[in-house]
C-alpha cells in the first residue's frame, strides 16, 4: 500500500513501528474489551466440500 503511494519502506521499519505502538494499543484495548468466559464448546460444524454440505462432529 505504501509503495503504491511512492513511499519505500523496509519490513524492519514496519516491525519497529509495530513494536513501538503495540503497548499503547494494547492498553486502550484492555480498557474497552469485555471479559470473556474461560471455556466454550462447539457441538458440530457444517462445511461445504465440492458444493455439498456435510456435518463434522
Amino acid at each position: 500500500m505504501m509503495s503504491e503511494r511512492g513511499i519505500g519502506l523496509a519490513h524492519t521499519t514496519i516491525r519497529r513501528w509495530v513494536q513501538h505502538s503495540m503497548p499503547e494499543s494494547e492498553k486502550r484495548w484492555q480498557r474497552c474489551a469485555s471479559p470473556v468466559g474461560g471455556a466454550w464448546r462447539m457441538d458440530e460444524t457444517y462445511v461445504k466440500v465440492r458444493g455439498e454440505w456435510g456435518g463434522v462432529h
